[in-house]
C-alpha cells in the first residue's frame, strides 16, 4: 500500500529532521554518540549484504542514513523515512551496551526498510477518505447534526482500533523480526533482545490494553522474539 511516493516522502522527512536536531541538544564527541554512530554503520552495512543476497543492491539508493544522539530524558528511539533516526539518552541506561543498542538501532533500521512511513501515510489517506464518504452519506440520510458527530466519532474509533492500531502493531511486530536479522548479520549478539525487552518490561510501561496500543505488550513481544532468535540466526548465516 503505497498512495504517498518516497521520492515526496523523503524530501520532507529529511527537512523534518534537520528543524528538529537544531531544536534539540545533539550530543557529539562522547563514547556514546560514537557507539552510536558505530552501531549504525554496522547495521547499514548488513542491511546492504542482506539486500545484496536478495538481488536488490540498489534498494538503497536514495536513502541518506543518519544516527544522532539526543540529549534528553525520555527514553526513547524513532526513525523517519529515508534513514534518519535519533536516540534519546535517557534510553542509554536501558540498552546498557553495544548489543544493547543494536537491539533498539536494528529495530529503527528495519521500520525504515520496509518503508512504514509510507504504509502510514497511505493507511492515513485511505482513514480520510472513508471519513468523508461516511460524512456525505449521512447528510443525504437527513441525519440531525448531533447524530452524524455521534456516527462521525463511531467511525473514528472503528477505523482506529479495526484498522490504523493493528496495521501499526504489525509494524512493530515486522520491524523486530527484521531487526534481528540485521543484527545477526552485523555479528551482534541477538540473545540481548529478550534481556533489553525485559529490562523495558520492568519499568513498568504502559498501563493501555494491548488492542488500544500501537504497540505490543512486553510479554507478546518477549515472547515473539524467543520464537524469532534461531530464524535470525540461520537468516544470518545463509548470507554470510
Amino acid at each position: 500500500m503505497a498512495f504517498v511516493n518516497n521520492s515526496e516522502i523523503f524530501p520532507a522527512s529529511f527537512q523534518a529532521y534537520e528543524e528538529f536536531l537544531k531544536q534539540n541538544t545533539v550530543v557529539t564527541g562522547t563514547p556514546e554518540a560514537a557507539m552510536l554512530e558505530r552501531v549504525g554503520n554496522r547495521l547499514r552495512q548488513a542491511a546492504e549484504k542482506w539486500l545484496a543476497a536478495e538481488g536488490q543492491s540498489h534498494y538503497l539508493d536514495d536513502y541518506a542514513w543518519e544516527y544522532k544522539l539526543i540529549q534528553s530524558n525520555e527514553i526513547n528511539a524513532w526513525a523517519m523515512p529515508g534513514g534518519k533516526i535519533a536516540f534519546y539518552t535517557g534510553i542509554l541506561p536501558i540498552t546498557k551496551d553495544e548489543d544493547g543498542i543494536a537491539v533498539v538501532m536494528g529495530h529503527e533500521i528495519a521500520h525504515v526498510l520496509l518503508n512504514h512511513g509510507q504504509q502510514r501515510m497511505s493507511a492515513g489517506v485511505i482513514q480520510e477518505l472513508g471519513a468523508v464518504g461516511l460524512s456525505m452519506g449521512l447528510g443525504v440520510l437527513g441525519l440531525s447534526p448531533q447524530t452524524q458527530q455521534v456516527a462521525m466519532l463511531a467511525y473514528g474509533v472503528g477505523s482506529e482500533v479495526g484498522g490504523t492500531l493493528p496495521f501499526s502493531r504489525k509494524h512493530e511486530y515486522e520491524a523486530d523480526e527484521y531487526g534481528l536479522t540485521l543484527m545477526a548479520i552485523a555479528g551482534y549478539n541477538v540473545e540481548t533482545a529478550v534481556a533489553f525487552w525485559e529490562r523495558m518490561s520492568s519499568l513498568g510501561g504502559s498501563s493501555t490494553p494491548q488492542f488500544l496500543s500501537t504497540h505490543p505488550s512486553d510479554d507478546a513481544r518477549i515472547k515473539n522474539l524467543q520464537k524469532l532468535i534461531p530464524q535470525a540466526k540461520e537468516k544470518a548465516a545463509q548470507i554470510k
